[in-house]
């Protein structure tokens, strides 16, 4: 959709009027943050939980909870849609929100496979709505600066990217199964973590993967199910590694990456990229800084760069402040009623970035190196 596109809010009012449709990382990170942005409210927010829904309403001072997310895409004060659910339900949800003139935010992964994204970026172009997928740490003003120094040639030619992911979020055998847990739900590391590692690297070096090899692995085998007392079988990976190879670009020539995630690794956790150039490399970490280093010099230089800035009640990590700039972008692009926000993964970046899954995944069944397939 182009930047500059146009499009008529579903009613009058001044305020942008939100729905949410679920309770998770809605609660922890969005709410929080459309809360500190001017010009737009939660009006409804819905869970298969009622009481769930109930409990942050209340927190939030949101007016209406539904048990069936229906009824937030049909209410007509809603001009956007966060959909925050398991990857399972997301493109029903984004579809009907789309079909019914609906704005759409939605979660990463954005859904179960290529054909369901195909569908969702076919719909939004022809709504000319916005449709974006949460790919936040795109908004932090290292990654930011990051990508305008690999594109205007401060490390030469791009020839590989590395992107580490470790914690130990899901180490202990005792965590409970949940939909994380599921492979048919859309968990896993290669969804949860694997969709921000191929959007940052195809984002920052401006050009797509065109194969990949990948080893997936589910460390704990089993977990008890709160709900029935039951052990379940673990079916999503919790560790994921994966070779890339891109296509040549204004700044990328034979470029290959690597990206390592894990979940179950001890230690002090880490998030880190690493380009790598005929002339140097850039670094960045985390939510904040980046560091630049010239062949030849034998070390890292740190670059200066603004601090994202931290909605009022969000833990201090990359994923808020990320969303924090985010939702300013967001809101802002509706009180103009622009059909874009510079910069933000739109859904057909995130059809892109389901075509490597879904390779990825390929590549781990068959043991072989696959090519990821050109959107045309």
């Amino acid at each position: 959709m182009a930047g500059d596109s146009v499009i008529i809010k579903a009613h009058e009012n001044e305020i942008i009027g939100i729905g949410i449709i679920g309770t998770g990382f809605a609660r922890s990170t969005q709410l929080p943050a459309f809360r500190a942005c001017e010009g737009a409210r939660v009006l409804a927010i819905a869970s298969g939980h009622r009481e769930n829904a109930e409990r942050v309403a209340r927190e939030f001072d949101i007016p209406v909870v539904a048990s069936d997310w229906r009824e937030v895409v049909a209410r007509g004060d809603v001009d956007l849609v966060c959909i925050t659910t398991p990857p399972l339900t997301h493109a029903e949800m984004a579809l009907a929100a789309l079909d019914a003139g609906k704005s759409v935010l939605c979660e990463k992964p954005m859904a179960m496979n290529a054909g369901e994204t195909e569908a969702m970026r076919e719909k939004a172009d022809a709504s000319g709505r916005l449709a974006l997928v949460d790919h936040e740490l795109r908004f932090l003003p290292a990654r930011r600066r990051m990508r305008e120094m690999i594109r205007g040639g401060d490390i030469g030619r791009v020839r590989h990217a590395k992107f580490l992911f470790r914690s130990d979020s899901r180490a202990a055998a005792d965590r409970p199964w949940s939909w994380w847990s599921d492979e048919r739900a859309g968990g896993g590391a290669l969804g949860a973590i694997g969709s921000h590692a191929v959007d940052a690297l195809q984002w920052l070096l401006a050009t797509r993967a065109t194969h990949v090899s990948a080893s997936l692995a589910a460390h704990t085998p089993a977990r008890q199910d709160p709900a029935s007392g039951e052990t379940r079988p673990v079916t999503a990976d919790d560790e994921a590694s994966l070779l890339l190879n891109f296509a040549e670009g204004d700044a990328a020539e034979h470029a290959t990456g690597v990206v390592c995630l894990s979940m179950v690794e001890a230690g002090r956790p880490e998030h880190s990229i690493v380009v790598f150039g005929s002339e140097g490399a850039l670094r960045v970490e985390g939510a904040g800084k980046l560091w630049h280093a010239r062949v030849g010099e034998g070390e890292w230089r740190e670059v200066e760069t603004e601090s994202a800035p931290l909605a009022e009640g969000l833990r201090d990590n990359e994923w808020s402040r990320g969303f924090t700039m985010f939702a300013r972008e967001i809101v802002a692009a509706l009180v103009e009623g622009r059909a874009g926000v510079d910069g933000a993964a739109t859904f057909a970046d995130g059809h892109r970035t389901q075509l490597v899954l879904d390779a990825a995944r390929a590549a781990h069944e068959s043991g072989c190196r696959v090519v990821v397939r050109d959107e045309g």
